[in-house]
């Protein structure tokens, strides 16, 4: 066993009981023993996280008496995975967006929230007493499992040792559903093929064998056991997941609520009913907890359930639900397909109004930049403005006039007017103020005040936006990115103590989060902490390895501390993801410049320029290049447009003062010296090159 865990692993092909076999031949321990964890991730068990949750709660009890801080440290994701955790791990950051009630809810989760979950995981699992834990982790049904786990086993694979924890990954004869874990697996992990062995025979029974089939949640492969299953009539089929459903409701687990009894309802005596409120529950839980994919998966199951003519407001939860999740997931031809036939099946003004909403949404938001229309969204909107005009309710025609007209400030900013959008902003603000009582629609009021606070800064107000950023942090002080953002700010006010002390905070109350890290490692970097920059580029490449900003920054920073052949593997993974980044390719040039590789040197810059020709760290990199090779005119010529660019950089003047002077151009390489003088008095070079000129 010891040298199975060298590396991690991925059995691919033949039935569960064939992968079982393979690994007790490869001198695996048996599953359920203290050294190896098994479990399943096929996400009929428990959906989202069915086999992450299953790993935190077994090491929960491990890890709490030991390490209660850890715990508390992760409690987020630890409470995302496994909500029935919830009675031992109390959620100590919740957010108006988490408490909002389902008629306030205006703000969800990002997209990349359960990235960010599944590092947190792989964070816990790895830093998990080691002495108390598996060796081994055995992980089941991985091309049937959900995205969030796919996410969960990329990460787990990327980030943790083997020798810590040896995971091994185990499908049937296909790949798991996600190009990032498939990437992984074939760089991280051994690939051993399993061949398929002789199937179970059938019981005596055949309804024995559909039992174990349906006791197992549908989950199982043995042929014999599908067969008789499939082979029940229907009545009998229905029966079967009657009973399983009754013993999975009985355990009364959140968990199973969203996986096994959705399932199980939906193919039990009563989907119309009993199916449907199982797949509302589900739908639900999965778009307020960010889980899009699962979401849409259950919203779609759903209205296949459903009539829009009898059935018009369940109808329209799963449509609405579901429409709100492709776009979050960018599917907007899908979702905006969903917003045209939810006009063709409704005459409700409501699902009018709220498609109006959702189809702008798409065009300002949604869609790839090349296919956004401002224009449009702005028509759409106003549709829904004067629908919400109509609503008798005082109180609701306030807050649905209120919210429409958020999202026409966002067109408007969006359409480069942002004082129209601010009026727009101040207008609902005061509206609600106004109309409605004080605790109603706290999170909305929330989001108008931080929407506010982003058109003052793009208006240049940030002592503005400050105002606005302490106000709803007072309100929603667990709110990570209400830091980030102030963060910001304080940076461009030369607050770089308070900004560090936001920044900290939004670390503090967040799943690990990438662009907190690469915004407080450029701040470290500003302020000449070399190795706390270094450690906070590392850390978002650990956490995001395509974030390509930090391949950037980090290059910089290892060509400062001379460590050349760092910068250039940095710009070369950089490149991986974004072929034609200009920077990345002058830290080539430079690379290659100080290798005396001029050809591949002038070839880099030339890259840079063709992609960035306003680069200034390329068009001095070629210049320089170019002026020790003896190519003056190059040389002037890149100067010359950097000079343009930057006039009061004192360097540039005085390299153009010595291109000029070696060409001969006396006149020109003073004056470039005198104003680099007047720029840097106290530069030694600059002194001396000047009183020579001048003799």
């Amino acid at each position: 066993m010891n040298e199975f865990l060298h590396t991690h692993h991925w059995l691919r092909g033949g039935l569960r009981s064939d992968r079982a076999r393979t690994l007790r031949e490869l001198g695996v321990g048996e599953p359920g023993s203290e050294a190896v964890l098994c479990v399943d991730a096929h996400r009929r068990l428990r959906g989202p996280y069915s086999a992450a949750g299953q790993v935190v709660t077994h090491l929960l009890p491990l890890t709490l008496p030991h390490d209660p801080g850890l715990v508390h440290r992760y409690d987020i994701e630890l409470l995302s995975a496994a909500p029935d955790v919830s009675s031992i791990v109390p959620n100590s950051r919740d957010t108006l967006t988490s408490m909002a009630i389902p008629n306030e809810r205006t703000r969800f989760y990002a997209r990349l929230r359960t990235v960010r979950i599944a590092n947190g995981l792989v964070e816990f699992v790895r830093d998990s007493p080691a002495d108390a834990g598996p060796r081994l982790l055995v992980v089941e049904n991985v091309d049937q499992a959900d995205p969030t786990d796919l996410e969960f086993l990329a990460s787990l694979l990327r980030r943790v040792d083997p020798g810590r924890l040896c995971v091994v990954v185990c499908t049937a004869d296909r790949d798991p559903g996600d190009e990032t874990l498939l990437a992984v697996l074939r760089t991280r992990a051994r690939l051993t093929p399993v061949a398929p062995g002789t199937p179970a025979p059938p019981d005596a029974d055949p309804e024995s064998d559909a039992r174990r089939y349906v006791d197992a949640d549908c989950t199982g492969d043995e042929p014999a056991q599908l067969a008789a299953y499939q082979g029940l009539s229907a009545e009998a089929r229905a029966r079967l997941h009657d009973r399983r459903a009754d013993e999975v409701e009985a355990l009364d687990q959140e968990s199973l609520r969203i996986g096994a009894l959705a399932h199980h309802r939906v193919h039990g005596s009563d989907p119309g009913e009993a199916g449907v409120r199982a797949l509302l529950h589900a739908t639900d839980h999965c778009l307020c907890m960010g889980f899009y994919e699962a979401c849409v998966e259950y919203g779609r199951r759903g209205l296949a359930l459903v009539d829009p003519r009898t059935e018009h407001q369940r109808w329209w939860a799963f449509v609405k639900g579901t429409t709100l999740a492709l776009s979050i997931l960018g599917r907007t031809e899908e979702a905006e397909l969903m917003d045209d036939q939810s006009r063709f099946n409704s005459i409700s003004p409501n699902v009018h109004m709220s498609c109006a909403y959702s189809t702008a949404m798409l065009y300002t938001r949604h869609k790839d930049p090349e296919q956004r229309d401002q224009r449009k969204a702005k028509s759409w909107l106003n549709a829904a403005i004067a629908s919400a005009s109509m609503i008798e309710d005082p109180l609701e025609r306030a807050f649905q006039s209120a919210f429409f007209r958020n999202g026409l400030a966002l067109v408007e900013a969006n359409l480069g007017e942002p004082a129209e959008a601010l009026r727009l902003v101040d207008e609902c603000i005061e509206m609600l103020d106004r109309l409605l009582p004080p605790d109603n629609h706290v999170l909305h009021r929330s989001v108008l005040k931080n929407n506010r606070a982003r058109v003052y800064l793009a208006l240049g107000r940030l002592d503005d936006a400050m105002a606005d950023y302490a106000v709803v942090i007072g309100q929603d002080p667990n709110h990570p990115e209400h830091y980030l953002e102030r963060g910001n700010i304080l940076r461009r006010l030369g607050r770089e103590e308070e900004a560090h002390a936001d920044y900290a905070t939004a670390m503090r109350l967040s799943p690990p989060f990438p662009e907190i890290y690469y915004n407080r490692g450029d701040l470290r970097f500003s302020e000449g902490d070399t190795a706390g920059a270094l450690a906070d580029f590392s850390y978002v490449l650990e956490l995001q390895p395509d974030f390509v900003d930090a391949y950037v920054n980090r290059a910089g920073l290892y060509l400062e501390e001379g460590d050349n052949e760092a910068a250039r593997d940095d710009a070369l993974h950089g490149l991986e993801f974004e072929p034609e980044n200009p920077y990345l390719h002058a830290v080539l040039g430079q690379v290659f410049a100080e290798a005396d590789d001029f050809a591949a040197a002038r070839a880099a810059y030339d890259r840079a320029l063709k992609t960035a020709p306003d680069l200034v760290s390329a068009l001095v990199g070629r210049a320089v290049l170019a002026y020790s090779t003896g190519d003056l005119a190059t040389a002037a010529d890149d100067l010359d447009h950097a000079v343009e660019l930057q006039p009061d950089d004192s360097a540039l003047h005085y390299n153009r003062a010595l291109v000029h002077r070696d060409a001969g151009r006396t006149a020109e390489s003073l004056a470039d010296l005198e104003k680099a003088a007047a720029l840097s008095p106290d530069d030694p070079d600059i002194a001396e090159e000047l009183a020579r000129s001048r003799r």
